[in-house]
């Protein structure tokens, strides 16, 4: 018998996660860095350690936006496992801007109630919880929102089934900018601590950053300081609606070919960034490491933003990392904070696997009922079968 099919699973759901006055001793001088506390610097907000669940898509919510009460188990389990923040999967500000079905809005008061029982669910926990605020832009589409979706300019997209965006009027874009604002908001007077702005993977923020995806030739188009106008302008509005402690990060890719941005793009943002009232930096690589060469050298992705960052802002990365050896190699790299994906899908008590002498997190294929032990719902469940073996048969 072996952890996978016994002790992670078959006991009572709980019995191995963290409760709020639990603590994780990673043996002193020996302790993992990944489970060192930190205490950010604006309003002295501290996190009892750096693992993060990074925001993942998972399909469980309603289609009126509101928060279903298997997406909001879900997450507190993994504040319940012991993660210092949990992030939701990303959350649309604007009633058009649905990237998928199952995909929780924040564009409404209507969904402030559920927001705070997930707030209050993850801070009872003593994490930080932290909303993944987006807008799908050319991939929302028409067949889920009922509208033609808007881009920095006219573009076709992923998952789009051929449908062309439209070009945003430029009253359209202050009004995408206004509804972060307002979106973050509610998130604050739900309770939740702060929110991660998804300016990677291709929506509509890195939309605006990419070269090939704006050809726009305002204010809001041409070179990268032009086309990171309305990023710019998202921070400044998120900032001017909630209070000095709300923490409020950017999650962007170090390369997106396919919007025509690219490593020497990512750098001069993240320097932009540095003069805004950021709280993070979230580099989203699919591999920690992924290298690239720039400016006549050749590191990995975490690597340059830390180069550029120089401390100024702390620095949270994701991609393949699995377990204690590979959180280990995401600080060397630069990391202050290390972002998990699929395995805190199969091991909400992820954390605990930094512990000094503890064994290495099962990987997959994972039995649906492994999956359904760790919170997941069976809507859940189908949707991790795209990821090619991951779930058993």
């Amino acid at each position: 018998m072996n952890c996978r099919d016994v002790e992670c699973y078959d006991a009572p759901v709980g019995i191995f996660l963290l409760g709020k006055n639990d603590a994780i001793d990673g043996g002193g001088a020996n302790m993992h860095p990944a489970l060192a506390s930190f205490t950010f610097a604006r309003g002295s907000r501290t996190v009892k350690n750096r693992c993060v669940l990074a925001a993942m898509t998972n399909k469980q919510s309603h289609s009126d936006g509101t928060l279903s009460d298997e997406e909001i188990r879900w997450l507190e389990m993994r504040a319940e496992g012991g993660f210092g923040i949990v992030t939701t999967a990303a959350s649309n500000v604007s009633e058009y801007g649905k990237g998928w079905e199952g995909e929780f809005g924040v564009w409404s008061d209507q969904h402030v109630p559920g927001l705070t029982e997930l707030a209050t669910r993850i801070s009872k926990n003593e994490s930080i919880g932290l909303v993944q605020l987006f807008h799908g832009g050319m991939r929302a589409p028409e067949g889920i929102n009922g509208v033609q979706p808007v881009s920095a300019s006219e573009n076709g997209g992923r998952g789009m089934n051929g449908t062309l965006s439209r070009a945003m009027s430029e009253e359209e874009i202050e009004a995408v900018i206004l509804d972060f604002g307002k979106a973050a908001a509610r998130c604050e007077r739900a309770g939740f601590e702060g929110v991660e702005l998804h300016g990677a993977h291709g929506y509509l923020i890195a939309q605006f950053l990419g070269a090939e995806t704006n050809r726009r030739t305002d204010k809001w188009g041409g070179g990268i300081d032009n086309r990171w106008r309305f990023l710019q302008s998202i921070i400044t509005t998120v900032r001017e609606h909630t209070g000095p402690d709300f923490l409020v990060g950017l999650r962007l890719s170090p390369v997106l070919a396919s919007a025509g941005f690219e490593i020497n793009d990512a750098l001069e943002t993240v320097e932009m960034c540095t003069s805004m009232e950021l709280d993070f930096i979230h580099v989203s690589c699919w591999d920690i490491d992924e290298r690239v060469e720039y400016d006549g050298h050749n590191n990995t992705y975490t690597e340059w933003f830390a180069h550029v960052l120089k401390g100024r802002l702390p620095l949270f990365t994701t991609g393949m990392i699995w377990n204690a050896a590979d959180a280990q190699k995401a600080i060397e790299q630069g990391a202050d904070f290390v972002g998990v994906g699929r395995v805190g899908i199969a091991h909400p008590d992820w954390p605990r696997y930094l512990v000094e002498g503890s064994k290495s997190p099962d990987t997959p294929p994972f039995s649906p009922k492994q999956l359904s032990r760790a919170g997941l719902s069976s809507t859940f469940i189908k949707y991790m079968r795209a990821w090619e073996g991951f779930v058993s048969d």
